[in-house]
């Protein structure tokens, strides 16, 4: 019984992700080789490029804005782990490097939407920007990353970090909003 359990609660998640893929370059995604999806949404296929050995686990959503776009609005790298329900919400240009953790409940932006005194929200224009996420990350659950965000390679978010502006390669970071706790990169 302890080897058939796994695969039997495995197998429709297998299948399913077959079935997408499948389904998805039909209808014109750039999709790299050996990805895994678990049930999520996307939107606007055709303004996402996604490389090879990615897994996506459960609750997953790729949202560029809906707007003709000739290039990508979101770029994921390989070999990186979406752990459930991510949200990578893409105005102009989100980019997500190579062998990254990304933990549960992520939220990943490139836009805010504009407010001041006389802006009625519903009517407020949106601010666009860039995020660009390097390789080797580990964003940990529950973080919030907003528009005009560069994060270096082999940086460390911790949980439930809120992170409103660049670090650079190595950094750990954490807070509300994120700050510098340490850089490994100084360490002789």
């Amino acid at each position: 019984m302890n080897k058939i359990e796994p695969i039997f609660f495995r197998m429709p998640y297998g299948l399913y992700s077959r079935v997408l893929i499948v389904l998805l370059k039909f209808l014109g995604i750039k999709i790299g080789k050996k990805n895994r999806f678990e049930p999520g949404n996307i939107v606007m296929i055709n303004q996402i490029k996604i490389g090879n050995n990615n897994a996506f686990t459960k609750g997953w959503r790729l949202w560029p804005e809906v707007s003709p776009s000739i290039k990508p609005k979101i770029i994921i790298g390989s070999k990186n782990y979406f752990n459930r329900n991510l949200f990578i919400d893409a105005c102009c240009s989100i980019e997500i490097g190579d062998e990254n953790m990304i933990g549960p409940d992520v939220y990943i932006t490139d836009s805010n939407h504009s407010y001041g005194k006389g802006i009625n929200p519903h009517n407020a224009p949106m601010q666009k920007g860039l995020v660009k996420i390097g390789n080797y990350c580990w964003i940990g659950a529950k973080v919030i990353i907003l528009k005009d965000v560069e994060l270096g390679d082999y940086c460390t978010v911790a949980a439930g970090a809120v992170v409103t502006k660049s670090f650079p390669k190595g950094s750990l970071i954490a807070g509300i909003p994120a700050k510098l706790i340490k850089n490994f990169n100084d360490e002789k």
